[in-house]
């Protein structure tokens, strides 16, 4: 068995710049309402903007050494997408390894567990979404893997898959798909300029999504 992948399909950086400006939620909507990871990976603070291929972890419960591995792998602008099978309960990450990522110029860290230094991680301004914090320490003993698909946050994730995050939440779309998702997108804002400028000018909701055949139907009595 093979237990790390070192070199994997990333997509097109230019391709993947064009989503910076765009929210998770538009891009899941023209995802066709896929690639929503689990509510409960969140933010390490307000503000923070994730955006990057991933590179797949998954680690033993309570053992981050297939972190390390990771951080001396990955490549400028990737983002470490770790699984913890199902045991968040512990400090995975911490300020050093932050530091680190940071100097290598990594794209952020997105586990489904939690993290500790949180207030020094923060500082550095590096990119952190996890499932909360936690100071409770790691061994670092057990083998994991290392860019094999992941089930993470209910979505299986794959090496090279675009992974975006802001204070919505997290979204992936699958590398095959980016060029497509991103026309979609942007085609779903253009909508969205016209419908924001339709109800500043006094248009109801209900008129604007054509809502009243349907309160019509479910039998909605009004006086």
């Amino acid at each position: 068995m093979v237990h790390v992948f070192t070199h994997i399909q990333r997509p097109d950086r230019k391709v993947m710049d064009a989503f910076k400006d765009l929210g998770t939620a538009t891009v899941y909507e023209a995802s066709g309402r896929r690639g929503s990871v689990d509510p409960g990976i969140k933010p390490l603070a307000r503000g923070i903007r994730l955006l990057g291929p991933a590179v797949t972890i998954e680690c033993h419960p309570r053992d981050n050494l297939m972190l390390h591995k990771a951080l001396q792998i990955a490549e400028k602008g990737d983002v470490l997408v770790v699984s913890t099978q199902g045991y968040p309960e512990a400090g995975y990450w911490g300020g050093l390894m932050a530091g680190s990522a940071v100097a290598r110029q990594l794209g952020g860290l997105a586990i489904d567990g939690c993290v500790r230094d949180s207030t020094e991680i923060i500082e550095m301004a590096f990119p952190v979404f996890c499932r909360g914090t936690c100071i409770r320490g790691t061994t670092k003993g057990i083998l994991g893997k290392i860019n094999h698909p992941l089930l993470f946050g209910e979505v299986v994730v794959n090496p090279g898959d675009l992974i975006i995050g802001d204070d919505d939440g997290l979204v992936i779309v699958a590398r095959e798909d980016i060029e497509a998702v991103l026309k979609a997108s942007q085609e779903r804002i253009t909508k969205e300029v016209k419908k924001a400028s339709e109800l500043a000018g006094g248009v109801s909701s209900v008129e604007l999504n054509k809502l009243g055949p349907i309160f019509q139907s479910l039998g909605m009595v009004e006086e």
